[in-house]
């Protein structure tokens, strides 16, 4: 079994900053992209940023330049920085990992339960 536990979220003002955290454990053979989805109230999940094994990464035009994703693979963990925070980034933050679980099973998504982010003065 699979668990993603996020962490990091929070009240903050706008322009502040925070940092998310996200871990995977359990039965993992190999973890390829990992990433940041949010989903504000009445809006679709939308991707945030992501970044694949090999270290590149790709971002939402509306944080380009304000939040920075990075992994530390030895410890199946994802990070968001967070700067420049402003209202319309509040929602709750959900982490993604596309993995595998034995060397003989497809990639499969899996999903963290999510954490707050809200950005209010």
């Amino acid at each position: 079994q699979v668990q993603l536990v996020e962490s990091g979220g929070g009240l903050v003002q706008p322009g502040g900053s925070l940092r998310l955290s996200c871990k995977a454990s359990g039965s993992i053979f190999r973890i390829n992209d990992m990433g940041w989805y949010r989903q504000a109230p009445g809006k679709q999940r939308e991707l945030v940023a992501q970044i694949t094994s090999g270290g590149r990464t790709k971002y939402a035009d509306s944080v380009k330049g304000r939040f920075t994703i990075s992994r530390d693979s030895a410890k199946s963990a994802v990070y968001l920085q967070m700067n420049s925070l402003n209202p319309e980034d509040t929602a709750p933050y959900y982490c993604n990992a596309a993995l595998q679980t034995t060397w003989v099973t497809p990639l499969r998504n899996y999903w963290g339960q999510g954490t707050q982010v809200t950005v209010s003065s």
